[in-house]
């Protein structure tokens, strides 16, 4: 297994299910908020963005 996403509304459980998930299958969680936006809800840039994308 490569990957999982878990899409959901706001406060349905989501974060609480990938780390359940995570735990269980030795599986290393991201969660999107944190990796392209900044304090503030300011956005990453595209290029942050592309760094991102090759690591994950």
């Amino acid at each position: 297994m490569n990957r999982i996403v878990v899409i959901g509304s706001g406060g349905s459980g989501k974060s609480t299910l990938a780390r359940r998930l995570g735990q269980v299958l030795d599986l290393k969680v991201y969660h999107l908020d944190t990796l392209f936006w900044r304090p503030g809800w300011t956005g990453t840039s595209k290029e942050e963005q592309r760094e991102v994308e090759h690591w994950t």
